[in-house]
């Protein structure tokens, strides 16, 4: 499986009950089937020409109503993640870690490269994070940097922790014993997780690497929008499904009035930079226009 999806189903199937569990099963193997029997779903599934978020707002849209929204998590993540070739073997190895876990009560994490491993971990983390206000990512960013540096400068502690023969429960309750009560949830399970899932001699590496996990996750929660104007509720209600419809998330706004944009939103948004004012469409204008002079300038002077 890919480790990105491991950590994902880890964190989401590990937290069901027997019942909900038995249904996410029933309904993965639906899917399956219905996979196997749809040349054009199947099809559609493994097109190397629909982007990631598109492929998974088509499976939100064909089971929404279909499945249970733990099945539907799985699913459309399975979708997001991974390659479009590789997507509909992805629901067909969430199907067997689920009927595993089931018949047997355990989740198996095969040792992985230390890339790989991290992933792994990312995809917990997507996971625990999708239930989080984006109020709270800073105080799990900081509880995850104090834990690494904590490791790194305790010599008993990261002896312990780094040690893959030592007892997984040894190493575990330890964490328990430090962090439980003292760090955000989110955090602690994401400090155990490191352990379970991660590579042991890189619990350091890999806590400093959910720290930039963290912070990125923050940043494509949060669209700073700058308006001409005030946006009345369904404007910013509109631009919160357009903003959905681009990233795949669910997208906090925090709006700022900047009249000198004379109309239109300007969006920051992780990386993306969408410029939708009046203003930016003149520069951008003005710069069309220089650059055809430059041209008819070059063209004047070559004739």
């Amino acid at each position: 499986m890919l480790p990105k999806l491991e950590g994902f189903a880890a964190a989401l199937l590990g937290s069901l009950d027997h019942d909900t569990l038995t249904r996410v099963v029933d309904d993965l193997g639906a899917w399956q089937s219905t996979i196997l029997s749809r040349d054009d779903i199947s099809a559609i599934l493994s097109d190397t020409s629909i982007s990631p978020v598109a492929r998974a707002q088509v499976v939100h849209d064909l089971l929404s109503d279909k499945v249970g929204a733990e099945a539907l998590r799985l699913c459309v993540y399975a979708a997001s993640s991974a390659l479009a070739q590789e997507v509909p073997r992805s629901y067909d190895e969430l199907t067997f870690v689920a009927r595993t876990l089931l018949s047997t009560g355990e989740l198996h994490h095969p040792s992985l490269g230390l890339m790989d491993a991290r992933r792994r971990v990312g995809g917990y983390a997507d996971a625990l994070l999708d239930d989080v206000d984006a109020e709270n990512f800073s105080s799990i960013e900081d509880d995850l940097f104090r834990w690494a540096r904590t490791v790194e400068g305790n010599v008993g502690l990261r002896h312990l922790l780094l040690d893959r023969d030592a007892p997984l429960a040894a190493r575990l309750g330890l964490t328990n014993q430090l962090l439980e009560g003292k760090v955000h949830p989110v955090s602690l399970a994401l400090a155990q997780f490191t352990i379970i899932g991660g590579r042991p001699r890189d619990v350091v590496g890999t806590l400093d690497y959910l720290v930039d996990y963290v912070a990125q996750a923050r940043n494509w929660r949060v669209a700073r929008v700058f308006a001409a104007r005030d946006l009345d509720d369904e404007s910013q209600r509109a631009l919160v499904r357009s903003l959905h419809a681009l990233t795949g998330r669910d997208v906090e706004l925090q709006i700022a009035k900047e009249p000198d944009l004379l109309g239109g939103v300007l969006v920051e948004i992780g990386d993306l930079r969408l410029d939708a004012t009046t203003k930016g469409r003149l520069g951008a204008l003005h710069e069309a226009v220089a650059s055809r002079r430059i041209l008819e300038a070059t063209v004047n002077r070559i004739d």
